[in-house]
């Protein structure tokens, strides 16, 4: 099948409204049960720390499989990818909805997880194949958009759905959701399919890699011995080391080793990264720091909210932008406007007003809105369309791994700052995810001089 240079107007919008259900599915499949944990340990009969491997065994899964099924994409079509991690991924929200016990539950998640990772692994390469490449970025500019607002509206749906009915309601949820997004299916084009056959020895290289880093990594902020965690990292490391070694072999890697050669899209990673690491940990630790200060659950919530919807209102204009400017140029302004913003936060005063809190806030949400598309249209487009499927993997990977490894290093700096309380480990964080948010800007700065 020849590559064709996007869809018509009217056809792109059918693709992109289906293409948009399967991304705000799977993003709340994520966000949704999260709020739901304590009455799931109390309706299971298990402690709260066993029941937190509902989130855990998605997330796994979720990271483990998204090369290789960017890689079937390339193989075997994004739109065949695409459908069966629909189907998977409907299929095991109707088995969480129905698990009786926490090992069934776990189990379900861990295939909603696969399915979600089908979905992610060919989300950007689809768009890639929907929107003309002059309009690339402002194909980028609306998948983040739906991708914010799934992810702000995520703790108001669960919250909506408890008032009214039982935990399993937040994963039947996703039932009809994806039932609808099957029969839109037809809407989404066709690709060309790569000749290089798939690499199971690959595949498992790399989820041996990524469980045992994430594993290390969450130990080190647990209760795990920490030569436990020591041992897992550096086990990570070596499987790590052969499995890149394996890649670089390959005409056409499942870890695009390759493509890093191209030091635009090496940036363009690395940028991603640090700024999800800076991103993550502050939103983590964003809660802590608003209630150690004295305000509510309720109060926090709307705190918060500035952030996302600041993002979601950015996102679509800065898509827009990143086909007429550089990324490196709306990255940096971007990640700098970021870094400003967690610093104003780390700084605030005692006791401060709302506005106060939401101008740092939206600050903040902006400078991630403006650098997020263009960082996406930037990576793809330095990706030969042949290889779409990979640029894509690799685009939800680093995001997934910046997410990770934020999340576990804010548990480490509240393990470290134990002694000063909850409010001391809070500034710590932010303190840190400004920095992450600085590196990030002057990696995205340096596209500038490629």
């Amino acid at each position: 099948m020849e590559p064709t240079d996007g869809l018509p107007p009217p056809q792109r919008r059918r693709a992109l409204f289906t293409l948009a259900l399967a991304i705000a599915v799977s993003v709340l499949g994520s966000a949704l049960p999260n709020i739901a944990l304590p009455s799931i340990a109390h309706d299971l009969g298990v402690t709260p720390a066993a029941s937190v491997w509902v989130v855990n065994a998605y997330q796994i899964a979720v990271t483990v499989t998204l090369l290789p099924f960017s890689s079937l994409g390339d193989i075997l079509g994004y739109r065949r990818v695409y459908f069966w991690g629909l189907v998977m991924f409907t299929a095991a929200s109707l088995a969480c909805a129905l698990a009786p016990s926490l090992p069934l539950l776990t189990l379900a998640r861990v295939f909603q997880g696969l399915g979600a990772a089908g979905l992610m692994s060919v989300n950007t390469a689809l768009i890639r194949t929907i929107f003309p490449h002059a309009m690339l970025g402002r194909g980028m500019g609306v998948n983040a958009l739906i991708v914010a607002t799934s992810s702000a509206l995520g703790p108001t749906v669960a919250a909506a759905i408890l008032s009214v009915a039982d935990w399993p309601w937040l994963f039947a949820v996703n039932v009809p959701i994806g039932l609808l997004a099957m029969a839109l299916f037809g809407a989404l084009p066709g690709s060309p399919r790569a000749r290089h056959r798939f690499d199971l020895p690959g595949a498992v290289l790399n989820a041996a890699t990524f469980g045992l880093f994430i594993t290390g990594l969450d130990g080190f902020g647990g209760d795990q011995p920490r030569g436990v965690a020591v041992g897992l990292m550096l086990a990570a490391v070596g499987v790590g080391v052969v499995f890149v070694r394996r890649q670089a072999t390959l005409h056409a890697p499942m870890l695009p080793v390759d493509l890093f050669a191209n030091p635009v899209f090496a940036l363009s990673v690395a940028t991603s990264i640090c700024s999800f690491v800076g991103q993550t940990s502050a939103y983590v630790a964003l809660p802590f720091l608003f209630q150690a200060g004295g305000a509510s659950a309720i109060e926090t919530g709307l705190l918060m909210t500035p952030w996302p919807l600041t993002v979601a209102v950015v996102a679509p204009f800065a898509g827009r932008l990143s086909d007429r400017f550089s990324a490196g140029l709306l990255g940096g302004l971007g990640l700098a406007m970021m870094a400003a913003g967690m610093l104003a936060i780390a700084l605030l005063p005692e006791g401060p007003a709302f506005w106060n809190v939401a101008w740092r806030m939206a600050l903040t949400g902006a400078g991630f809105g403006l650098f997020q598309s263009p960082n996406n249209r930037q990576l793809m487009s330095a990706v030969p369309r042949e290889r779409s499927g990979a640029g894509s993997g690799m685009l939800s990977t680093s995001r997934l791994l910046g997410q990770t490894v934020g999340a576990a290093l804010v548990a480490v700096l509240f393990h470290l700052t134990e002694a000063g309380g909850v409010a001391q480990g809070a500034h710590a964080v932010m303190l840190m995810a400004a920095g992450f948010a600085a590196v990030a800007a002057t990696l995205s700065a340096l596209r500038l001089l490629r």
